[in-house]
């Protein structure tokens, strides 16, 4: 629809325009720097950023009623910028013009409900979110659309010129950053670094057909960061990993997108979402901190973080519960199914220790809490959801396994409802699925497949028949209806049909 085929009332609000005024803050000694500038870390004394808006407030003047009203009928809209996570432009990238933003059908993935089955095997009712519905298969995508929007606004405005992009990866990142910066390529070129052979066959090719340097070094995913952050401070780079605050900003876009799909009403809902390098649960906390500021929701859902025993930093921090004697400590990880997760050190850790604190801070009480899961409960639970009509990837396997867990240990209560994220497309890991089926996952893994999971296919091929149909040598004739009646046979027996 057109703008003016709106209600009057809501066409001034429905085209936003850019405004507010943007700062990076500085997590450890609480400096400010502008935005004019490429900043990752804080230039006195090297802690991770937030942005924020010096002007929030100024959201407060609206009613909650108006601002649902506004995303509600920008849905509508046919205009390609604000069809993504821009809908909520206000409170992503406001100085942003719509002009700078890049748009490649990032966001707004489906919720689908759990089936009766699986529901009641987990114990609660629960939706997956499947953001592996994003351009490049992943999350990520959101993050990108804002990092990108934000360097295609700083060439538009001749603020930086020929920009190489950069970025560590478990294979997720390095497929979304490449995609996106092959879509401005004229400007913008990418390099991606990965941790050799510790990539899925199908992340690999991503970054790969989008024309991106690849570079694979020995390791895990916490040297090629270390590598990373060397270039980024040495040269001329834009560094795209979630270190990057504008990552952030995009992938706030995951907590708005859940509120308005619930109506707003967020009571008795519980957000499971896994840790990595800690992006994302940083990002899903701020995005409802912000609707919750400005008065667009009136609860702060529960928010749980799982991770696999096998790169557990954060669940061992908290694990700690008194708050005074929590000391943060990278561990040293393990091969885990849940690849993308596979990080001991992650970026974000202060960042999630100042959002916990903030979200426990609005909320009047304890409204987060980790869990820690095994390599086979990911494994089981992924394949029980792929069983039961999802497309879960190891790390909604992840998830989904956290909220069984959550659940049984009393966490999550029965009257709650959940939205489990599922990161990625399940095909992007489907090697560890056929893994299981064959049996022959490496012992570092931990995983020993259940019988009744365990599916493979029949070859069928009846031992009365002399000739076969070959690629370029159809059988004919009787030759090949006996064919026809052979394997129809062969395969009735063996799934107990019965005849008309």
């Amino acid at each position: 629809m057109r703008p003016d085929q709106f209600p009057a009332f809501i066409q001034p609000d429905l085209i936003p325009r850019p405004g507010g005024e943007l700062i990076y803050r500085c997590l450890g000694c609480g400096d400010a720097y502008g935005i004019d500038a490429l900043h990752y870390v804080c230039p006195r004394c090297q802690s991770v950023l937030l942005i924020e808006d010096v002007d929030f407030v100024r959201h407060k003047d609206r009613s909650a009623e108006t601002w649902q009203q506004i995303f509600d009928y920008r849905q509508m809209l046919s205009q390609p910028a604000l069809k993504g996570i821009y809908r909520y432009h206000e409170f992503i990238g406001p100085v942003i013009p719509l002009e700078s933003v890049v748009y490649l059908g990032e966001g707004h993935t489906p919720m689908i409900e759990g089936n009766a089955r699986l529901q009641e095997a987990v114990g609660v009712r629960f939706y997956f979110k499947n953001d592996g519905q994003n351009p490049s298969a992943s999350f990520k995508d959101r993050g990108m659309a804002s990092a990108f929007s934000y360097l295609k606004f700083m060439l538009d405005s001749g603020k930086i010129a020929d920009v190489l992009a950069v970025c560590a990866s478990t294979g997720d990142t390095s497929a979304a950053a490449a995609l996106y910066a092959a879509y401005l390529q004229d400007k913008i070129k990418s390099a991606v670094l990965l941790p050799h052979k510790k990539v899925t066959p199908q992340q690999l090719s991503q970054p790969l057909g989008s024309g991106a340097r690849v570079f694979e070094i020995p390791g895990v995913f916490d040297d090629c960061m270390k590598v990373v952050e060397k270039l980024s401070d040495t040269y001329r780079v834009a560094l795209l990993n979630s270190k990057n605050a504008w990552r952030i900003l995009g992938q706030e876009s995951y907590a708005y997108e859940i509120a308005q799909d619930l109506e707003y009403d967020l009571k008795d809902l519980v957000v499971v979402v896994p840790i990595g390098n800690a992006g994302n649960i940083t990002a899903v906390m701020r995005g409802f901190i912000k609707f919750f500021d400005a008065g667009i929701i009136d609860t702060l859902p529960k928010i749980l973080g799982v991770q696999s025993a096998h790169a557990n930093p954060v669940c061992r921090y908290y694990r700690e519960p008194e708050p005074a004697r929590r000391r943060f400590k990278p561990v040293t990880v393990k091969a885990s199914t849940a690849q993308a997760a596979m990080i001991g050190n992650p970026v974000s850790m202060p960042r999630v220790i100042q959002l916990v604190e903030e979200y426990h801070r609005r909320s009047e009480a304890q409204r987060t809490c980790f869990i820690e899961v095994t390599e086979q409960e990911i494994m089981d639970w992924e394949l029980q959801a792929n069983r039961n009509g999802h497309i879960a990837c190891t790390h909604g396997g992840e998830c989904l396994a956290g909220l069984a867990r959550a659940r049984h240990k009393g966490l999550v209560r029965s009257n709650e409802t959940a939205i489990v994220d599922s990161t990625a497309h399940a095909l992007k890991f489907s090697g560890f699925q056929e893994m299981y089926f064959a049996n022959r996952f490496p012992e570092e893994y931990q995983v020993q497949p259940r019988p009744e999971l365990i599916n493979t296919p029949v070859l069928v091929r009846p031992a009365g028949l002399d000739r076969f149909p070959q690629p370029g040598e159809p059988l004919e004739g009787e030759a090949f209806q006996e064919f026809v009646e052979q394997v129809s046979r062969e395969i009735a027996e063996q799934l107990g049909l019965v005849k008309r």
